[in-house]
């Protein structure tokens, strides 16, 4: 029976039979992949594995375009393709601190360089099978309103810094007032001044300040209020112009070390001589500007005036400046009002660095500080309804922010006392 048992049955030889009719040994036969399976292979043989990474190349002095990716490892080549392609020519004038994004695969080929040449843009090259290709990715800038206030106690850059403007805004606070308040000579304890004013903001993150759009500054009890327009001039609530067709001074100075005087003891020539123009005392090379609009009918060297620049104006007025270090224009130039044309320095009869400034009416000097300045055009008729809108708004704001500054301020004050 052990014997019997052990014998092979008809069905499975022929079974065996069978798979030996139907294989072959050592022939290759496709299995039977499922789709999935297969559109899954084909998603994979497309992706490529690479190894990128990125590196940060900050621009020092003496650096170039160039001799940036050669320190990194790249080819001129590269230079060559990247400065050649559109947005390319932004890359060959770097400034110092800027920064580049370089991106390499783990051949060593560039293969993205990011770029940002400002808060709100970036300037973006890849590579492509063509060679390099670039855009520039702007993010938009939120803008938000802002107040700031502040009683002067000792200067006014001081309480400007003080109340949250940055260096930029007190300046431009100061040139909205310039031509009616000195804020070199005419500030005192007490003054005041109210602000909104935009801030920026990216991604909700806070990135500066922006344009002042109304402010209020009382000067020795004297309201003056101003209101920004859409074309970026600045106009009291009548819509008369806050510019003038001059500035009152041509520059930023320290303090007037000459006033107009018909007889003054002059320190060089040690004699008796008009002074037909003011000295305001101010470091070497600080920048001047052009009092008004006009044309530039002197600017060359002797040896009294030193390095001078004389400017026509409309109505038969002429400004004079004197002692410069450099000049910044040229005979015949046009100038517009602000526009720098030279730059303090003591050049000629002069002890210390400073600027002399005269004015002249009809051939006759007029003392710069006090003569009757004309005033700029007053706003466009046809936007006078629209100003009047924009500064009603803009103005009640500003109340409302006073009257919420003092309710604070009188709730801080019961607090204490209580």
């Amino acid at each position: 029976m052990l014997f019997l048992l052990l014998l092979p049955s008809e069905q499975a030889s022929a079974s065996r039979q069978s798979d030996k009719s139907a294989i072959e040994i050592g022939k290759r036969y496709q299995l039977e992949i499922p789709e999935e399976t297969k559109q899954a292979l084909r998603k994979a043989r497309k992706k490529k594995p690479s190894d990128i990474s990125w590196q940060t190349a900050t621009v020092k002095s003496g650096d170039t375009f160039g001799k940036i990716l050669s320190d990194f490892g790249f080819s001129a080549n590269t230079t060559y393709q990247l400065t050649s392609s559109e947005h390319g020519k932004k890359l060959v004038n770097l400034n110092i601190g800027d920064q580049l994004e370089l991106a390499s695969n783990d051949e060593g080929v560039l293969t993205a360089l990011h770029y940002p040449i400002s808060i709100t843009e970036t300037l973006k090259f890849s590579l492509t099978k063509d060679g390099f290709t670039s855009s520039i990715d702007v993010k938009k800038i939120e803008k938000r309103l802002n107040y700031a206030q502040a009683e002067i106690k000792s200067n006014f850059w001081s309480a400007s810094l003080g109340a949250g403007l940055n260096n930029n805004q007190t300046m431009n606070l100061a040139n909205i007032f310039g031509w009616d308040v000195d804020f070199a000579l005419d500030i005192r304890e007490g003054d005041s001044f109210n602000v909104i004013y935009e801030t920026e903001y990216i991604d909700g993150e806070l990135v500066g300040n922006g344009n002042i759009l109304a402010a209020e500054f009382i000067n020795q009890n004297e309201a003056f209020k101003a209101v920004r327009f859409k074309d970026g001039e600045f106009y009291a609530p009548n819509g008369d112009s806050m510019r003038k067709s001059f500035l009152r001074a041509p520059v930023s100075f320290q303090y007037i070390s000459s006033s107009f005087k018909p007889k003054r003891y002059h320190p060089i020539l040690k004699r008796v001589k008009a002074h037909n123009g003011v000295d305001y005392r101010a470091p070497t090379g600080t920048p001047v500007k052009a009092a008004g609009n006009g044309r530039v009918i002197a600017s060359t060297y002797n040896k009294y005036n030193g390095n001078y620049v004389f400017i026509q104006h409309a109505n038969n007025i002429v400004t004079k400046y004197l002692h410069f270090s450099k000049r910044a224009v040229k005979k015949g130039a046009r100038v517009k009002q602000g526009q720098v044309i030279g730059y303090v320095g003591s050049t000629g009869l002069s002890q210390a660095p400073h600027l002399h400034y005269e004015f002249l009416l009809n051939g006759v000097h007029r003392n710069p500080r006090t003569v009757k300045l004309p005033d700029a055009e007053p706003i466009n008729k046809k936007y006078k309804a629209e100003f009047v809108q924009v500064a009603n708004e803009l103005l009640t704001k500003l109340e409302g922010s006073k009257r919420a500054l003092l309710a604070a301020t009188d709730d801080a004050a019961r607090a204490i006392a209580e």
